[in-house]
């Protein structure tokens, strides 16, 4: 008896799980949402985040509301997502720092695809070199030269270890065969604040954020790390045009939900931001900014993510550059 009672049970639990999900989704959000941005404000992430927070605030009639946790190379906002409550009012914007971090840091408090319900991939942007005028390099060509002619001597911004930016100028580093010091930030706004005051001589980072300072001549642009040159900027070559062929890297950001935010969630999520990502406006704001719309299935976004993290784990064994 007591078997049939637990059989019972469990099937009452499986027929009752449809609805009450389908439920959640219906009412779902039932208050604000947070969205945990791993980086400061003014940067592409940021940027990128408030822009889609304001649409689907408009969407679902509840604030979507930016959190920003910079700091720890993405690691303090994304542990704060693995261990949120997984009923999709915490989200998660993550960037390629995501899959850049199981081979460059030795230990994480998180597991990068076991804690996370993957929902869409948002952009994919091309990462723009900009070096401070006073540097005296007019391109990337230049800023070779120089920075063999003086080894150790250039010292390079990141908005942290292990960000895009961070392994982009390695790959240039290992490739031309040049030392630069790597001076990492919390953040791309501050990291950017400091090369254009000249602290330092160089970066690479979205073009979201750093276009503006290229075009009033604050900042020089050195080269897009993309295979082709950006829309946004077409007059500034690429690494490869400039004795790098094969050279790219790219910034990709997506929304991701803690593990075990109900799939009726995850789904109506998904549908609503790749509705957002083929509006004509927002794919020209986007495209004004360097960056592309991407979109796609849950399914889609988490395989993405485990072919990145194989990406770079053999580029940073190729690079040798040591886990931290």
């Amino acid at each position: 008896m007591y078997l049939l009672n637990k059989l019972l049970s469990g099937l009452c639990a499986l027929s009752c799980a449809a609805p009450f999900a389908a439920h959640a989704a219906d009412t779902y959000p039932v208050r604000s949402v947070r969205v945990l941005i791993p980086f400061p404000p003014a940067g592409a992430g940021d940027i990128l985040g408030r822009m889609l927070s304001a649409r689907l605030t408009e969407t679902f009639g509840q604030q979507f509301v930016n959190d920003n946790r910079p700091g720890g190379g993405n690691v303090i906002a994304t542990e704060l997502a693995a261990r949120a409550n997984p009923d999709g009012h915490t989200l998660y914007l993550a960037s390629a720092t995501h899959a850049i971090n199981p081979a460059l840091l030795k230990k994480l408090p998180y597991d990068s695809i076991r804690d996370f319900s993957f929902i869409t991939l948002l952009a994919d942007s091309p990462l723009l070199c900009v070096a401070s005028p006073g540097l005296g390099a007019n391109n990337l060509k230049e800023l070779v030269a120089i920075a063999r002619s003086k080894p150790g001597r250039i010292n390079y911004a990141s908005s942290g270890p292990g960000t895009g930016g961070h392994l982009a100028v390695e790959l240039i580093k290992f490739n031309a065969g040049i030392d630069m010091v790597h001076v990492p930030y919390k953040g791309a706004g501050p990291a950017l604040t400091d090369v254009i005051g000249g602290q330092l001589q160089f970066m690479c980072t979205s073009p979201l954020a750093v276009l503006p300072h290229v075009k009033s001549g604050r900042l020089r642009g050195m080269a897009m790390t993309s295979a082709k040159r950006s829309r946004a900027a077409p007059e500034i070559p690429t690494v490869a045009e400039q004795g790098f062929p094969g050279y790219q890297a790219s910034l990709w950001y997506q929304m991701m939900a803690p593990a075990n935010t109900p799939e009726a969630i995850v789904k109506r999520l998904n549908t609503e931001i790749n509705r957002v990502l083929k509006t004509p406006d927002f794919i020209e704001q986007l495209a004004v900014q360097g960056a592309e719309p991407l979109g796609g299935t849950p399914q889609e976004a988490r395989r993405y993510t485990q072919v990145e993290i194989e990406r770079w784990l053999n580029l940073i064994k190729k690079t040798n550059i040591a886990p931290q």
